[in-house]
């Protein structure tokens, strides 16, 4: 990093939760624009490939995403 940002940065603390949250959003949405600009850290891929090995070792335990999403969707409603 080039330069050094205070954390919060001026102003941050008086806005509301709310207000803040949109701030964060604003923010990831800036840095998600340009996707090919983030770094992936060495740790994530080592997840990545230990996980294709465990699928490649045995496909059948894995479940399809759409299954998935239906459980959570279906465990947020049910809250």
């Amino acid at each position: 990093m080039s330069k050094t940002v205070p954390t919060p940065p001026p102003g941050f603390d008086d806005l509301s939760v709310e207000e803040q949250i949109d701030f964060v959003q604003s923010l990831w949405e800036k840095i998600a624009a340009s996707p090919e600009q983030v770094p992936v850290p060495e740790w994530h891929r080592q997840i990545i490939r230990e996980r294709l090995e465990a699928y490649h070792a045995n496909p059948a335990a894995g479940r399809l995403w759409t299954d998935v999403r239906t459980d959570i969707e279906r465990k947020l409603r049910d809250r």
